[in-house]
């Protein structure tokens, strides 16, 4: 039956039972997924690599989501900004170092306006880089300015397309309006990054599902940024269950077999929960990894969950390091911006 759900996936059947036997499948079973993503990553995006250079630029939330650490509510918490000098500063280092593309990533932040955002973006983009923007929920006005200003790329992640769940876990949250964000950033000709979580507390493997298939058949997203839930020990939901890295390796090879040519990172939480986590993601369907270059000194105060990985404090140490990663996993470092094929 696993062989049927996946080959029907590969020649764009979607349904929600071939789906979630993907996602059901057990460790005797999960050999013949893993390897189908694989082939088809290497047949759709090839061996690179694609490198993205995160910066954190600020912890401050207006939201209180139950499972993130930044949450507006959580009082034990550093706050901070980085200025915009020195953002523009860490997009030049990262073009020193070779990076091509950048993340700008962040809590939902007024303080972090329009044009404040837009002349970071104008300060980076003097160098042939690509920008990607993960400033959550925002006004179409600032979308389209931002894209005015050079901006090549968004990451809004929906989590979870089911009203109940959404809202329980965004009691500030509006469903339909992120739905509708993520149609107006395609709208705009953002590259469209989206993603959900597995393993959240009351999600349902027919949910996720569901998820996969309103992001094809709806967003149509370009990069798919995924995780596993993992608790915060300072949130609300500190006590549940967390989402296991054998989830998420899954979620990310049906990831791939669904979205051939789209970019699917090796995020840091897969790091959290294992070693070699990263690694494990790289040989199931991932192309991306976003190695982190903020200040040291905000890393662990951009605690959106426990046991991030914070890398080494030399930025050039740590790209050596991912190029040793790729040779050893058969692959190579991308030495363009990377943009959706």
């Amino acid at each position: 039956m696993l062989t049927c759900s996946i080959n029907n996936i590969l020649n764009n059947e979607l349904k929600i039972i071939d789906i979630i036997t993907c996602l059901s499948a057990q460790e005797d079973q999960v050999d013949e997924l893993f390897i189908a993503a694989d082939k088809t990553r290497k047949k759709y995006v090839g061996n690179d690599i694609h490198l993205r250079a995160l910066i954190e630029i600020g912890n401050y939330c207006r939201c209180d989501c139950l499972y993130c650490g930044i949450r507006a509510s959580r009082n034990s918490i550093e706050r901070y900004r980085l200025k915009k000098e020195e953002i523009i500063g860490l997009g030049n280092m990262a073009y020193s170092l070779g990076y091509r593309s950048v993340v700008l990533q962040g809590g939902e932040d007024p303080m972090f306006t329009k044009n404040l955002i837009g002349n970071i973006i104008r300060g980076i983009k003097i160098n042939d880089m690509a920008v990607t923007l993960s400033l959550g929920d925002r006004s179409e006005d600032d979308y389209r300015y931002w894209k005015r200003c050079g901006a090549d790329r968004y990451l809004l992640r929906i989590e979870t397309t089911n009203d109940e769940l959404y809202h329980r876990l965004h009691p500030n949250g509006n469903l339909e309006q992120r739905k509708k964000n993520i149609y107006l950033l395609k709208k705009l000709g953002y590259q469209l990054g989206s993603g959900i979580m597995i393993g959240l507390p009351g999600q349902t493997m027919e949910m996720a599902a569901t998820d996969i298939i309103w992001l094809k058949n709806e967003a149509n997203a370009e990069m798919l940024g995924i995780g596993p839930f993992i608790p915060h020990y300072d949130t609300p939901l500190k006590n549940a269950s967390g989402g296991t890295l054998f989830q998420a390796l899954k979620l990310i090879a049906v990831l791939r077999l669904v979205f051939k040519s789209a970019h699917i990172p090796a995020t840091t939480a897969l790091g959290a929960l294992a070693a070699d986590g990263r690694e494990q993601a790289l040989s199931v369907g991932a192309n991306v990894i976003m190695p982190n270059i903020t200040p040291v000194r905000n890393r662990q105060q951009y605690e959106i969950y426990p046991g991030k990985l914070y890398n080494i404090d030399d930025a050039e140490r740590d790209k050596e390091l991912l190029e040793e990663l790729a040779l050893k996993s058969g692959r190579k470092i991308a030495l363009d911006k990377g943009d959706t094929l």
